[in-house]
């Protein structure tokens, strides 16, 4: 397991587009199908990184908890799951079913989509405007595998300020957890 930090990306960059399949719908989700105005958050997650599997059920959660306030959820993973077959798209449609996430999982086949977001980890998370530039790029929380129970604190606090029209956290503390696994 190769441990990484999330790149430091310039707030206000543009939200790269994007049409993946969703692996429980088996249907076509683009970024303009997500837009609502109000914001949206972009979590690249995987099935077997123990950071993602460490955050998941507290992301379901919060991302409940923040769609009821209006900002859309979309998670993408871009593992190569020939290598790593519990990322698979079947194996990633039972973990979303199994946990009921409130998002689509989407499936980036041939990984440009994390390319063009310059994701390195899992899980690597931002949130987007109305605008869908750049409000958030950083951590879950401060907590760890094996380091305390995950609760999203710092995710969940930067989806509020943008829903409260409040400015960006300033000095957000990088994404940490395993490399994405590149063909």
């Amino acid at each position: 397991m190769a441990l990484l930090e999330s790149e430091s990306i310039p707030m206000g960059s543009p939200a790269p587009d994007f049409s993946l399949r969703d692996t429980v719908s088996d249907t076509k989700i683009s970024l303009a199908d997500l837009q609502n105005g109000k914001g949206l958050a972009v979590c690249f997650i995987c099935n077997h990184c123990p950071y993602v599997i460490h955050i998941q059920e507290p992301l379901v959660a919060v991302a409940r908890d923040l769609k009821a306030q209006g900002l859309e959820f979309v998670a993408i993973s871009a593992n190569d799951y020939a290598n790593y077959p519990d990322d698979a798209p079947d194996k990633m449609k039972a973990r979303a079913q199994d946990l009921g996430f409130p998002f689509p999982y989407l499936i980036d086949e041939d990984q440009s989509v994390a390319r063009a977001y310059r994701a390195t980890c899992t899980p690597d998370l931002y949130i987007f405007d109305g605008d869908l530039k750049l409000y958030y790029h950083g951590q879950f929380d401060e907590t760890r595998p094996g380091r305390g129970q995950a609760h999203g604190g710092d995710f969940r606090a930067a989806g509020e300020a943008l829903l409260a029209g409040q400015p960006a956290p300033a000095n957000p503390r990088p994404s940490i957890g395993c490399s994405i696994k590149w063909r």
